[in-house]
Order: C-alpha cells, then sequence, then structure tokens
C-alpha cells in the first residue's frame, strides 16, 4: 500500500522519510499479520506530526531535521573509518608477496600447551549474580561474540590479545580485557603480535570447531592443552612475520570493498544533502 501527500512541493526525500518514522511508530504495533494494514482501515487513523506556531504543519523542521541528522551521521562514519584505520587497503610488496607464496609456505605441527603454556577456565558466575558494569562477560555461544553481559563483579580479568575457545570449540580472537565463564577456555597468547594472536585464534578455531564438541560433551581448558594447529614454521619455530603479515593483508583485502563502498555511499550522501 502506498501513501502520498498531496501537495507534491512536500514530496521531498527527508520529508518522506521523516513522515514514514512517524506513520511507523504511530501506527506499527496496530497492525500485524493477523490485523493487516488497508487503505479503508487506516482512514480513522492519526500519525503524530510537528507543527509550527502558526498551528500547520511544520514541514520545514522535518527538512531541516533530516538533513541535521544525515550530516551527523556522515561525519560520525567518517571520523570511525579513520579511527579504526579502515581507510588503507593498499596492499604493501611484502604482503603481496606473502599472498603469493601462501601456496608453498612450510607447515608444521605445534602443540598450544608447548607454546603458550596452561590455558585457563573462566568460573561460572550466573546470571542473577551478575552486578551491571563495563566488563565483557563472556559465555558460549556465536551471538555477540559470546559477550552475555557486562559486569562490575569481582572476577579474573583476562588480557587483550588472547584466544577464547568455548565448549564448542569455537575460538575468538579478544582485543579487550574481560571476564569469561567455566564454558570458557583461556588460551594465553598475549605475548605474541596482534595479527600473529590472530593467525593462531584461526588455526585454533580450524583445530577445535570440529563437531566434535557439544552440549554433551564441552571443550574444557585441558582439551586446548592438548590440541595441536598447523602454523607456518621457519627453522623448527612458528614462523611469526609470515603470520603477521598474511593477517596484515587478509585484512586489507576484507576492508577495501568495506571502505569503497562506505566512500561511495559517503560521497553520494554529500551531493544529496548539499555538503
Amino acid at each position: 500500500m502506498a501513501l502520498y501527500l498531496k501537495d507534491t512541493s512536500k514530496r521531498t526525500k527527508p520529508i518522506q522519510l521523516f513522515i514514514a518514522a512517524c506513520i511507523s511508530k504511530s501506527l506499527g504495533h496496530k497492525y500485524s499479520w493477523g490485523n493487516s494494514i488497508s487503505h479503508k482501515k487506516i482512514e480513522n487513523d492519526y500519525v503524530t506530526l510537528p507543527r509550527n506556531k502558526k498551528g500547520v504543519i511544520d514541514f520545514a523542521f522535518m527538512e531541516d531535521f533530516v538533513r541535521e541528522l544525515e550530516e551527523s551521521r556522515l561525519r560520525e562514519l567518517e571520523a570511525y573509518l579513520l579511527a579504526a584505520n579502515l581507510t588503507d587497503y593498499t596492499l604493501t610488496a611484502k604482503e603481496q608477496s606473502s599472498l603469493d607464496k601462501f601456496a608453498h609456505l612450510h607447515w608444521q605441527k605445534f602443540n598450544v600447551h608447548d607454546l603458550f603454556g596452561e590455558s585457563t577456565r573462566g568460573k561460572r558466575l550466573k546470571g542473577d549474580d551478575r552486578i551491571p558494569g563495563n566488563l565483557p562477560f563472556v559465555t558460549a555461544g556465536e551471538a555477540d561474540t559470546g559477550i552475555s553481559a557486562f559486569i562490575s563483579n569481582k572476577v579474573d580479568v583476562f588480557s587483550h590479545n588472547t584466544t577464547t575457545i568455548d565448549m564448542f570449540g569455537s575460538a575468538k580472537y579478544r582485543n579487550y580485557e574481560y571476564g569469561a565463564d567455566d564454558h570458557v577456555a583461556v588460551v594465553h597468547t598475549e605475548k605474541l603480535p596482534k595479527h600473529a594472536a590472530i593467525f593462531v585464534t584461526a588455526a585454533c578455531h580450524k583445530a577445535a570447531h570440529t563437531g566434535k564438541f557439544n552440549y554433551g560433551h564441552n571443550f574444557y581448558a585441558s582439551d586446548a592443552d592438548e590440541l595441536d594447529i598447523m602454523l607456518p614454521a621457519k627453522n623448527g619455530h612458528p614462523d611469526i612475520k609470515t603470520m603477521e603479515t598474511l593477517i596484515s593483508a587478509a585484512h586489507k583485502l576484507v576492508i577495501k570493498d568495506v571502505v569503497l563502498y562506505a566512500d561511495r555511499r559517503i560521497a553520494a550522501t554529500k551531493r544529496v544533502i548539499n555538503i
């Protein structure tokens, strides 16, 4: 069903976006699959819109409000891309070379305990006992990368630049301090350079997330210690530099399309809102 403003001069994109949001807020709760909207049903419905001092619909306010909102979001997007270093996607000669040589890398099996020492198991903290705060609390699961709450409880705080493996064998890299429950094993990769730690996380995930672990057979810290992972090797040791370079290159390849899309969107938005 389509609705059109009678005054065609008011059918600008900002005004229509504002009115669409007002319609959704005013009528969204009223209609459903069992009570679908129709022209006849909405004849007696009302939508709340801003009015000016003369008591008429303030279309000028709607136009200015949406344009200011778009400008604000545009500035936030540009600032985020810059702060997150999501602007440089050009591969260096070293990164390109690492990708070209990937098929010919020498790989070797390494034991997680031998590389990083004993893994640590988190401690149970029931939902009802969690006190709201700022510390991410990691549990098993994929939603929100396993973060189930932000707490202020006194718990063991694990370092950033570490790897968690949950009860299902799913490994994730953590670039922040966090707490963890007893369904999470922490692999102490904190002494590795960031990109190398990310590489190790991927290797742990490949080795552990095989379908072997489930609700009936949990993955524990002891399983992490027994885990063997495949890594690029040099002279019998993990090739840290190669791992770093490969992840750096992969990072740039991943963000390239995102950054190009964002650049096009920003340019288009600037043209529309005339800034």
